[in-house]
């Protein structure tokens, strides 16, 4: 009897001393979010990101602190529907934003457009705001709004959203996800100046991002540039076939060029039955939904609608947190630890892993990796290391 309780209290001291050790390295580590979109929420929905946001959205100022986040990327987003005249200045106005958010807590976070201010950042124990454009759609064509964006602080740029652009293919245009797409003669990859646009960025200092990229569009920027790219917010495609995942020939190609790839928290890119179970939950709430449809034709903007009134069925639809870690593995197994990191999606996603409610909720993917085998060194690299290897090659 005395010596299984012996037996117990050693457990406990060892557990309590493991938990104390993730947390020590959770919080020495510099954690980057490569991709939150917490910016189009304080657009659309007039939410203040240094407000408290907890039950409405998956980010905010003190909830980032909370869960050790030292760099987040700000994405900057709008969807296809925002055409000329109207793309660009959307982007600005979410910039904007960013910086009066900025503007409003000097104290507490700062503006990252150089390797030299993210050290700083972390070193004043600010939360270090870098800017990513979702979409090139937003510059318009136009090589001086891809100038001005840099001007402004953008630091990455996804070469296409879920749209194409005249001078690029995305993903769901290449795989005929997109329904416009069918019957298109449209050729794929990147024209002439969508190379040119590669070759800019690379001059700028602006990160290419391939994820939401068409295949044909991926290889040709990967041919184009010179320097390495970032997949923002994508995962495995042999563990999810889903038209946004990395094919395993993309991942080592990535690897090669030296690039990152940050993996997405959304269900439906971790494991392609939970489409299955969110099929059965759209016939149960079909008539609510097509009447959602019918204000906005968007998909996202029903699905977004539909998580947040039905959130305890949403709930059960969710896969594993040890889903996420599985593509982490596998990615490492192709390509090699330096070449993986995080790109939540928070506050772009309807739906996360279990576990993964919300940005405080970071430190359990260090445990988890702990818990695999991964080394300190090797944790470091995944939460930050890895991707500020690649903005500093960016920046030379």
């Amino acid at each position: 009897m005395i010596k299984g309780i012996l037996t117990a209290f050693l457990f406990a001291i060892a557990v309590c001393a493991s938990a104390q050790s993730t947390k020590k390295l959770h919080n020495k580590s510099i954690v980057i979010d490569a991709h939150n979109d917490i910016l189009t929420s304080a657009v659309e929905d007039g939410v203040l990101v240094d407000g408290n946001l907890k039950g409405k959205t998956h980010a905010d100022l003190q909830r980032f602190k909370e869960g050790g986040v030292d760099v987040q990327i700000f994405s900057v987003w709008c969807d296809g529907t925002f055409g000329k005249d109207q793309a660009f200045a959307r982007a600005i106005r979410e910039i904007d934003t960013l910086y009066a958010v900025i503007a409003r807590n000097p104290d507490k976070m700062m503006l990252v457009t150089s390797p030299d201010q993210l050290k700083q950042a972390v070193k004043k124990k600010k939360l270090g705001a870098m800017i990513g454009v979702e979409g090139g759609h937003m510059i318009e064509d136009r090589l001086d709004y891809l100038d001005s964006l840099y001007n402004r602080g953008t630091r990455y740029m996804t070469l296409t959203w879920n749209n194409s652009t005249p001078w690029a293919t995305s993903a769901m245009f290449e795989t005929g996800a997109d329904s416009a797409a069918k019957n298109s003669t449209r050729t794929k990859g990147l024209t002439d100046y969508g190379k040119q646009i590669v070759r800019r960025m690379n001059e700028l200092g602006m990160i290419v991002d391939v994820s939401h990229v068409g295949e044909q569009t991926f290889w040709d920027a990967i041919n184009t540039t010179t320097k390495p790219v970032i997949a923002s917010h994508s995962c495995a495609h042999a563990l999810c076939p889903v038209f946004r995942n990395l094919k395993d020939d993309q991942i080592k190609a990535v690897a090669k060029n030296g690039g990152v790839i940050h993996l997405n928290f959304f269900s439906g890119f971790i494991d392609s039955t939970f489409f299955t179970r969110v099929r059965d939950f759209s016939r149960r709430h079909k008539a609510e939904r097509d009447s959602l449809l019918k204000l906005n034709p968007e998909p996202y903007f029903a699905d977004k609608k539909l998580s947040d009134k039905y959130p305890d069925e949403v709930k059960g639809l969710r896969p594993p947190l040890s889903a996420l870690l599985d593509h982490l593995d596998y990615i490492v197994k192709l390509a090699g630890v330096d070449h993986v990191g995080l790109g939540s999606d928070f506050d772009g996603i309807t739906s996360a892993l279990q576990q993964l409610d919300d940005v405080t909720n970071f430190p359990l993917i260090t445990e988890e990796l702990r818990k695999r085998g991964y080394s300190k060194k090797q944790v470091k690299k995944i939460l930050g290391g890895n991707f500020i290897r690649v903005f500093k090659a960016n920046s030379k």
